[in-house]
């Protein structure tokens, strides 16, 4: 029995030392996310001092890192049916000639849609050894077909598990077992200046590596995707590498790349990776779910520029997120939210801006609570709200107008807003406020983004029902800066005129 024992206890120190070896080999960890639905899928994710793949030296450049890289990366060519009109622009059947003649119900029969495949290519990247590959949902959207291949080896035909379209983030699955799959860095912790490798399938011409740096973390507003948090980096992406790996010098993924800013559709140096802490984020809660599953506040927020702090009271630097809007019914206003409140704490965390807020909401699980710090009227104050979950539709004239001369406003007109032109404008018969008739060009009111149609309903937090009302509250602001609540097409922003 002592000998028996001694042996177990013998083998399982030699599986603890292989086990330790091959872990110090990897410099990474392996770890199983588990699903409702029973799957498993390992991950292999760097740890903690991990000292990477190899040196990078001006003898060997990247070499290591690419070689160890390049099997993770797969090209991604997908197909589409798509129905084109059955006559071309060409077409001497559209001359009015033969409509003429022949009428246009004669001519609508040789107008019948045809059926025409598109194709498209992209890059992927191998994220688990047993087929789960991360790409963009641009490369695969509304796709027929997908294969996808290694550097010179045959093509395997792939499906969609799940898409977000929100982020531009799609999981594939090949039934293929043992594949090489890239380890996961930690994109909170990319700096600016480090080198990045940019790996995919540009122009369609084969794998390739491109060298840069991180030129920027945190980048968005660019009306790219509806969740913006871009790792932005010099290294050459163009059409192709979409998809793709952007790596560190240890190899690990930081970023998918995604999108290039350019005016030609070339490299201009300036390119777009998803944070691979979201896109990891996003693919759990696709396997989990089949879908991501979203915090959801119910507010229309802004950014809060010097203007509207100094509007608002608000000392120190421009910060928080402003509300502009509060949705009916919302968990917002369930719990108080007003239009006005300025959102400049999240669970503890200051909020820099209206994006940060957006991305921290959406993080956070529906039926948690969130715990807000507003500025309102000169004052902070805390508001606890219990989070929804965010719909699936989300990611929005008379004559003798008043005018606003001798003020901010000057150059401005405006009339009464009858429930007719509500409903002209897109917004609802109800609604109260004055509408803008015209702007003069180059006025102050101009150069704040107003214009014809919006509906003014506060000046300076006051409601304003009517012409007569909205006249004497741009009277008692005299030259001074005007804050508006700004009625557009059914959403609300707040603006700030200054002379």
């Amino acid at each position: 029995m002592v000998n028996a024992f001694r042996g177990r206890r013998g083998v399982a120190a030699l599986f603890l030392v292989l086990a330790l070896v091959i872990g110090g080999l990897l410099g990474s960890f392996l770890t199983t996310l588990l699903f409702g639905s029973g799957r498993s899928v390992p991950l292999l994710v760097a740890s903690a001092g991990n000292r990477g793949i190899g040196a990078v030296s001006f003898d060997s450049g990247f070499a290591e890192v690419a070689k160890a890289v390049l099997p993770s990366v797969v090209n991604v060519s997908s197909s589409k049916v798509v129905k084109v009109p059955g006559i071309g622009p060409e077409s001497p059947f559209l001359d009015p000639f033969f409509r003429q003649f022949f009428g246009n119900d004669f001519m609508r029969q040789f107008n019948v849609p045809r059926e025409q495949r598109e194709h498209s290519l992209g890059s992927g990247v191998i994220v688990s050894p047993d087929g789960y590959i991360l790409t963009n949902y641009h490369v695969v959207e509304k796709a027929t077909e997908i294969k996808v291949s290694r550097s010179g080896q045959r093509e395997f035909k792939a499906k969609i598990i799940g898409t977000d379209p929100k982020t531009d983030i799609a999981v594939l699955k090949v039934d293929e077992k043992n594949l090489p799959a890239i380890t996961f860095g930690d994109s909170s912790k990319v700096r600016v200046g480090e080198f990045a490798l940019a790996i995919g399938n540009p122009f369609g011409v084969g794998q390739t590596v491109t060298m840069g740096i991180v030129s920027a973390t945190g980048r968005g507003g660019l009306g790219i995707e509806a969740y913006e948090d871009f790792i932005q980096t010099d290294a050459s992406i163009n059409p192709g590498n979409s998809g793709g790996a952007l790596v560190n010098v240890r190899g690990e993924l930081i970023g998918i790349n995604t999108a290039i800013l350019s005016r030609s559709g070339g490299n201009n140096g300036i390119g777009f990776a998803i944070p691979v802490n979201m896109a990891r984020q996003v693919m759990e809660q696709i396997l989990k779910h089949g879908k991501v599953v979203r915090g959801w506040l119910g507010v229309v927020i802004q950014p809060v520029t010097p203007e509207i702090a100094k509007a608002f009271g608000l000392s120190g630097e421009p910060r928080g997120a402003l509300v502009s809007d509060v949705t009916p019914d919302s968990p917002a206003a369930k719990a108080g939210l007003q239009k006005g409140d300025i959102i400049i704490d999240l669970n503890g965390q200051p909020v820099a801006d209206s994006r940060e807020l957006s991305l921290k909401v959406a993080n956070l699980q529906p039926g948690s609570t969130a715990k807000l710090t507003l500025w309102r009227n000169g004052a902070q104050r805390e508001i606890a709200v219990t989070l929804g979950e965010m719909p699936a539709n989300l990611g929005r004239p008379g004559e003798g107008g008043g005018e606003g001369g001798g003020t901010a406003l000057e150059g401005l007109s405006v009339d009464e807003l009858t429930p007719q032109i509500a409903r002209q404008l897109g917004i609802s018969p109800g609604t109260k406020g004055v509408v803008i008739t015209d702007v003069q060009e180059g006025s102050a009111a101009a150069e704040a983004g107003l214009r014809q149609g919006d509906v003014i309903q506060e000046v300076n937090r006051r409601p304003v029902t009517n012409v007569a009302e909205f006249q004497r509250a741009v009277r008692q602001a005299g030259r001074q800066p005007v804050l508006l609540l700004v009625n557009r097409g059914g959403d609300t922003l707040y603006v700030v005129v200054e002379q």
